[in-house]
């Protein structure tokens, strides 16, 4: 008998003993499990392990049982083998272990796009444009993409063979070894020169100081003040908790940010603190069906407040709060075990986020000049004194290309001509 098995059933010898086994009369329905409910489970992992038409290993039979069960109960509870939550611990310091490089398929192979300046496949002298052909002398030719970028990424310190041709023709060979490459997961960019974009694609643990250093530099190299902020958070499917409660806190200078309810102890409740980043500056949040999880709480949370107006679609409804367990042998286990509430008391599981301005996805048509005339047009017309009387939008942002973030700028734009307007300022 395998030692898989025989822990097995030493396991469920136990589990006989323990509060979670009645008696074989309990009734349907009961929250305790017969004693015959589990004979159920080893009659099947035998006749598995015995008669399938391929011979399974134990550990591959005990471990799809684990996964089946975490499954069954939600979407997003499951179990994890050591490496999965390696790249799990990875993925959430906002990094991952590999060689540094970027990829896309291009004819049918793995073409090298980009190079982070620190990894191992720089130092190899590889470099954008160079076709990655085998990894560990197995040819590449006829493979996805992900297969080839899950063969080169592993664990840090450990080493990858790669062939490279270069776009010169040569052929090269090397050994690499695996080290950390950070991820940015926010990206900024000042629009119409008074205006701060800044997009989140995901949380991870330096994702609230990454905001707060973009957000001071743009105001530090600003002639200006900074007149708006576009927060985008379309497709970000969240991740970390704290970084979004913390980018809340951010824009926040009191009141609660996000409280959770569940069967566990400690359940959760986080309010924001005195002091803001960009204090009285209108802010919009770009939202859509791809928005999640911690994207959604902070949506929420400056949508109660007030605090910024969210602009787009309703977003995904992902409400759910996932504890990540240690369990021995380096594997993990997700599981859900509480929902997430906004300020107002508002659930976030399967109703998500509705927009203050709803915009749906549309296929907006650049509008070409029409050539009609206007009045400067007509001969012997009369001229005017020159004054505009009124700030006109222009913005380098087309409608064609993204539609919701050029309607966030009409916004902004038009908050801060009220408020012009309100205090009696002149345009400039």
């Amino acid at each position: 008998m395998g030692t898989v098995r025989t822990n097995l059933l030493l396991a469920l010898a136990l589990l006989a003993a323990s509060p979670l086994l009645a008696d074989e009369d309990t009734q349907p329905g009961s929250a305790q499990l017969a004693l015959s409910d589990l004979r159920t489970f080893t009659d099947v992992f035998n006749q598995i392990r015995n008669n399938y038409v391929e011979e399974v290993d134990d550990h591959r039979l005990l471990n799809a049982a684990i996964r089946g069960m975490l499954s069954e109960i939600d979407p997003h509870s499951a179990f994890m083998g050591p490496d999965e939550f390696r790249q799990l611990d990875d993925t959430s310091q906002g990094r991952y272990s590999g060689i540094g490089v970027e990829l896309k398929i291009h004819d049918g192979q793995i073409l090298v796009t980009g190079v982070t300046p620190d990894g191992a496949a720089a130092g190899a002298g590889i470099v954008g444009g160079d076709v990655i052909t085998a990894i560990d002398h197995k040819d590449l030719r006829g493979q996805d993409l992900e297969a080839a970028i899950e063969s080169l990424r592993g664990a840090a310190g450990s080493k990858v063979g790669v062939t490279v041709r270069h776009a010169s023709g040569e052929v090269s060979d090397h050994e690499l070894t695996r080290g950390f490459v950070n991820l940015a997961s926010v990206f900024s960019r000042p629009v119409d020169k008074d205006y701060g974009y800044f997009r989140i694609t995901h949380f991870t643990r330096r994702t609230a100081d990454e905001l707060q250093e973009q957000i001071k530099y743009m105001q530090t190299n600003h002639p200006g003040a900074l007149k708006g902020i576009v927060l985008d958070l379309r497709d970000n499917p969240g991740g970390v908790l704290k970084p979004a409660v913390t980018i809340a806190d951010g824009f926040l200078d009191d009141g609660l940010i996000v409280y959770t309810k569940g069967r566990a102890p400690n359940q959760m409740e986080f309010s924001a603190q005195d002091g803001q980043w960009a204090p009285g500056t209108p802010t919009v949040v770009l939202v859509n069906g791809g928005t999640a999880s911690a994207s959604e709480v902070l949506a929420g949370a400056l949508q109660d407040h007030g605090r910024a107006l969210i602009v787009g679609e309703r977003t995904f409804g992902k409400g759910s709060v996932q504890s990540v367990l240690n369990l021995r042998n380096g594997s993990g286990l997700r599981l859900t075990t509480s929902l997430y509430y906004t300020p107002s008391g508002r659930s976030i599981q399967a109703e998500g986020i509705q927009p203050d301005v709803v915009i749906a996805r549309v296929e907006a048509v650049r509008d070409e000049e029409q050539g009609r005339e206007r009045e400067a047009d007509l001969k012997h017309h009369l001229n005017g004194d020159g004054k505009s009387g009124a700030d006109v939008f222009v913005s380098e942002v087309n409608a064609a290309d993204d539609y919701a973030m050029y309607q966030a700028l009409i916004l902004l734009k038009g908050a801060n001509v009220l408020a012009r307007g309100r205090t009696g300022e002149s345009g400039s």
